[in-house]
């Protein structure tokens, strides 16, 4: 038996009193741990299940559905499985990225919880092997007029700016939206990309029999214990009573810790590494024992501790953070210790690889655990769980999303919209980020998506995180495929052929019928347009029980998207550049107003069906634009999306202080033709001689263009079949977008 600390149960306590149940286990769990151990487990044991066999660790609940996801490609190195994605970009380089989120403790603790998730994603990319070279984010937050959601955005941001900021890599990117479906569960998604040549790339792995286990980084303190069982849990009133499962970053360790392991890895005497990420020493020593079909024996007396009198128990569960767990070559053990003495980092030996397929763990000279790896990493229950279609969702059906009042004063209208906080301007947030340390940042945030240069070539990767919860909610399997698609179409624009995807699937309690029917459908949505846009799932983060008081959010799957520029010159930007452009919409505008920012602005609530998307004709669509803008035909480009083509224009106009002169004629009402939300739409602005080879181009894909403009002046005017709706001076319409949300900041 264990040693015991004073508040750690017997075995036979933990069996009578079903204390295994406030770790998060149920009952049909913990006989199945008996009949994996053949024995009973001791409180260390029982521990390691509980955060192994959790849903944030396990996907137990979600598995079965990921595996609809495209996961393949051409140029895939390395899918989902490892710490990070890795796919070819040629010259013997690779894009290492993922996206992770932290949503549970930044409710509790927002600059720790928002800083921590920076931290982790970082590890989880550099243990990769990877040089980290950006940052970005994907917020959602309630409503800003409220006190407690204004404290949250306003902690998260600096959370996220403090680590990255002093980590010295650049936040380069991502969005923030607002709805009050968020208010009392924010989301917190970070996302980190990075470069690797293809002979450096490390993976996960206790190779070799005998190789020493070596601990470094920061010490283990009690901080984040059980942050994985928080984290797959609903939100409540006694969350607040769960702050210490919330981890405190150090951003300058992290530094240190990055550029040891790059050195080290460029030794040659790493056989693996890996992030002591959720579930902390649990976690990478029994996943990276599992996926080398080997064991591990570690000496917890070896592991260097903060705090006095931890328990083993403490130490396994512990989430502090700045830590990393590799293995070595046997005989290399004092080069390893002297590359991390010198950069003034504490490590440890701390156990070996094994070959008999158990975590084994010494305290105080006696065996206080012993394991199989698989059970841990590979034998948590998996659930198919029920699934049933909303009422909310068939009632929907019936709603006339066009229902609604025409505009008395389009320009207050368009003013109105731009002001919006999803919409508006969101300089307050990213001007507190570090957007060009490193110098490689070629196009800053406001774009629609973030460019950074390779260095010693020509080619730049555009990245961007997208996701329309409105529309997942509305239609989850319609709103997951314009997730993906809308975040490809963000790095077309900007130049870049889309290469793979990185997703963070945030939902609500996945035993809810209702909710794992939205999950299922978001998938298929997601998987369809990752198909037929060629951008499979390298990787990814689920993040479930995103409720709180029983109420979910709305589902949420964000995507993160990376796209390669082949040649620098091809960077481009959503800025009009010059007077006298023509305008181009490609694509079609239809009655098409549910979930739309208009629609929340008129009704003060979402109703009906989201637009609808062809992921086909998206496909299309973005070889049009790419073909483009290579051939040297674009200006600028622009993807349409919250707010319409109104607010496209707008957004175009206010780069450079560029107006436009628009004449639009179809056959809808004025306020649908300047304020739906259709998909597969691009703005672009061409040199008047361009005009005629873009309409070709189209021609043959089969995409709908119309030269709807020209660029001039200061003004934004807007006519509708003849008749003038909108008259505004750029200043008016750039003050409201402008000042919206540090109007809103208390």
């Amino acid at each position: 038996m264990s040693q015991l600390t004073h508040n750690e149960p017997t075995a036979n306590r933990i069996k009578e009193e079903r204390l295994y149940r406030e770790l998060g286990l149920t009952d049909e769990e913990y006989q199945l741990v008996l009949r994996l151990l053949g024995k009973e487990p001791n409180w260390t044991e029982i521990g390691l299940y509980s955060v192994m066999w959790s849903e944030h660790c396990s996907y137990k609940n979600s598995k079965p559905v990921l595996r609809r996801f495209p996961t393949n490609g051409p140029r895939v190195l390395q899918g989902p499985g490892e710490g990070a994605g890795i796919v070819d970009i040629g010259d013997n380089q690779a894009v290492v990225f993922k996206i992770e989120s932290h949503n549970h403790p930044s409710a509790i603790e927002p600059y720790q919880g928002a800083a921590t998730g920076v931290g982790g994603i970082i590890r989880d990319v550099f243990s990769m092997g990877a040089r980290p070279v950006a940052l970005l984010n994907s917020l959602r937050f309630g409503e800003l007029e409220k006190p407690r959601v204004n404290y949250l955005f306003k902690h998260v941001v600096a959370g996220i700016a403090g680590y990255g900021n002093c980590i010295g890599i650049p936040t380069v990117g991502g969005e923030v939206c607002f709805d009050p479906t968020y208010e009392g569960n924010p989301l917190v998604n970070a996302m980190c990309v990075g470069l690797i040549d293809h002979d450096k790339i490390q993976k996960g792995v206790a190779k070799g029999i005998g190789n020493p286990v070596i601990y470094v980084g920061a010490s283990t303190g009690r901080d984040g214990i059980h942050g994985a069982t928080f984290a797959s849990e609903e939100l409540s009133e006694e969350s607040e009573k769960k702050r210490p499962a919330v981890q405190v970053g150090d951003p300058f360790m992290e530094k240190l810790l990055l550029e040891a392991c790059l050195e080290l890895i460029e030794t040659g005497a790493v056989a693996g590494i890996q992030d002591m990420g959720a579930a902390g020493l649990t976690s990478s020593s029994a996943e990276m024992a599992s996926k080398a079909g080997n064991g591990i024996e570690m000496n917890l007396d070896m592991v260097p501790q903060r705090e006095t009198g931890m328990s083993a128990y403490e130490m396994m569960l512990s989430e502090s953070q700045e830590r990393m767990l590799v293995v070595v070559e046997k005989g290399r053990e004092a080069e390893v210790k002297a590359i991390f003495d010198k950069w003034g980092l504490y490590s440890a030996e701390i156990g070996h690889v094994t070959d008999d397929g158990m975590l084994r763990l010494i305290h105080h000279g006696e065996v206080v655990a012993n394991v199989p790896v698989d059970s841990l990493a590979e034998d948590a229950p998996v659930y198919n769980k029920p699934s049933s279609v909303p009422a909310y969702y068939e009632n929907n059906a019936l709603v006339d999303t066009t229902n609604l009042p025409v505009p008395q004063d389009y320009n207050k209208t368009l003013a109105s919209l731009l002001a919006q906080p999803t919409i508006a301007n969101k300089a307050w947030v990213y001007e507190q980020y570090d957007h060009i340390v490193r110098a490689s940042t070629a196009v800053t945030p406001g774009s629609d998506a973030a460019v950074v240069m390779i260095r010693g070539t020509r080619k730049a990767l555009a990245m961007s995180t997208d996701c329309n919860g409105r529309y997942v909610y509305l239609d989850p399997e319609v709103g997951g495929a314009i997730a993906v698609a809308e975040s490809a179409r963000n790095v077309v624009c900007s130049g870049a052929e889309p290469l793979a995807i990185t997703d963070c699937l945030n939902f609500g309690n996945p035993e809810k019928p209702e909710v794992f029917w939205q999950f299922e459908k978001a998938v298929d949505g997601m998987s369809a347009a990752c198909r037929a846009l060629e951008t499979p799932v390298i990787g990814g983060n689920v993040s479930l029980y995103n409720e709180r008081s029983g109420e979910a959010i709305y589902p949420t799957p964000v995507v993160g998207m990376v796209g390669l520029i082949t040649d620098v010159d091809h960077i481009t930007t959503q800025d009009f550049k010059a007077e006298g452009d023509a305008i181009i919409l490609l694509g079609d505008t239809y009655a098409e107003l549910g979930g739309s920012e208009y629609q929340k602005l008129v009704k003060g609530n979402i109703s009906g069906r989201p637009p609808q998307i062809d992921v086909e004709k998206e496909a299309r669509l973005q070889k049009v634009v790419l073909a483009a803008i290579r051939n040297g035909l674009v200006q600028s480009a622009h993807d349409l999306a919250e707010g319409g083509l109104a607010v496209a224009i707008a957004e175009s106009c206010f780069g450079v202080g560029i107006g436009a002169s628009i004449e639009l004629t179809d056959e809808l009402r004025a306020d649908l033709s300047l304020f739906s939300e259709s998909q597969s739409r691009i703005l672009l602005s061409v040199k008047p001689e361009q005009v005629a080879k873009i309409v070709e181009m189209a021609k043959e894909l089969n995409i709908a263009c119309h030269k709807i403009g020209q660029t001039e002046g200061d003004h934004l005017s807007i006519t509708h079949n003849g008749q003038e709706i909108i008259t505004a001076p750029l200043a008016t319409l750039k003050s409201a977008w402008k000042d919206a949300i540090p109007c809103l900041i208390q």
